[in-house]
């Protein structure tokens, strides 16, 4: 019996390997499937389309804070977790709108192809409200809201203000399982992003997203993705963390102040880095509120009157 035991454990090692070796082909053949299958051509349904909740003091003309959520999906800031922040906020002198642009009934399901042109518009209705300023826009954002405050910036002139929390500086491809197509896009048209690399595949499908985006980052095919921040018109604010596990948003926020710097952009910026993973970065709102209280109240359009 003992000396059957060897034979026994190679054949089960054997069994184990060729499991995974299975798996990992099923997995690629799922991969493949659905990056030759998926349409990249026709915009998703409800593509523009936003979810907007307009949160305000009974105050005219004050200035607006507009929250966008992350990956995660819905419309982050209108949640009952966020609404002790939304009050500071209100009692600041701020009006609040929060923005959900997908994985909402009345929103595109995915991340694919984000409309900026719907966030606008969504922006600009609020303004409509005598309760809101149409002289001042704050974009608040978070990991992918982040990367959208951003974009949104660089692309529209009439934005005053963004706080990027664990930013990107690069428009990253879309959270569909293909990840073939841009996160975001405008006038309907994709904007240029950093393609998925297949060596990425293997850290993709353990997990690692950090690794994941360093490779997406290092392709030549990035540098035609970066935000063009040089082009924004807006005091910023940028907070990252230095063992972000989702991606290197410490070294993207240098790159984007040394952009800046580069371009002579004149307006005002701040870096503050901090010990802490991904989400340490929701627990700096004192620093948030700091950076409103100096850099928004020495403008008189968006002054808050508390």
């Amino acid at each position: 019996m003992p000396s059957r035991l060897p034979s026994l454990l190679l054949k089960t090692s054997l069994w184990t390997l060729a499991a995974l070796l299975a798996l990992v082909a099923l997995a690629v053949a799922y991969v493949l499937y659905n990056v030759h299958s998926f349409d990249t051509e026709t915009l998703p349904a409800r593509h523009g389309q936003v979810d907007a909740r307009l949160f305000a003091r009974d105050r005219d003309a004050q200035p607006l804070i507009v929250g966008l959520g992350g990956a995660e999906g819905g419309n982050t800031w209108a949640r009952a977790f966020w609404k002790p922040q939304r009050e500071r906020f209100l009692d600041q002198g701020y009006a609040f709108l929060a923005i959900g642009y997908f994985g909402l009934p009345n929103t595109p399901a995915a991340l694919d192809r984000i409309a900026l042109d719907g966030v606008h518009a969504a922006i600009r209705n609020a303004q409509q409200d005598p309760r809101v300023s149409f002289e001042c826009v704050i974009l608040l954002g978070g990991s992918k809201g982040a990367e959208l405050a951003l974009v949104m910036a660089a692309h529209y002139p009439d934005i005053d203000a963004v706080i990027a929390l664990a930013p990107g500086d690069t428009v990253f491809p879309a959270h569909t399982d293909a990840m073939t197509t841009s996160s975001w896009s405008k006038d309907g048209q994709p904007l240029p992003f950093a393609p998925m690399p297949w060596s990425a595949t293997l850290d993709l499908l353990g997990g690692n997203l950090h690794a994941v985006m360093q490779r997406v980052l290092a392709q030549p095919e990035a540098e035609a993705a970066r935000i063009p921040v040089e082009r924004m018109q807006a005091a910023l604010l940028l907070v990252a963390a230095d063992s972000d596990e989702m991606w290197p948003s410490v070294w993207m926020a240098k790159r984007l102040m040394a952009r800046l710097d580069e371009a002579g952009n004149p307006f005002p910026r701040t870096l503050i880095e901090i010990e802490g993973d991904h989400a340490a970065v929701t627990r700096q709102f004192d620093q948030v509120e700091a950076f409103l209280e100096a850099q928004m109240n020495s403008r008189p359009a968006c002054a808050s009157d508390r």
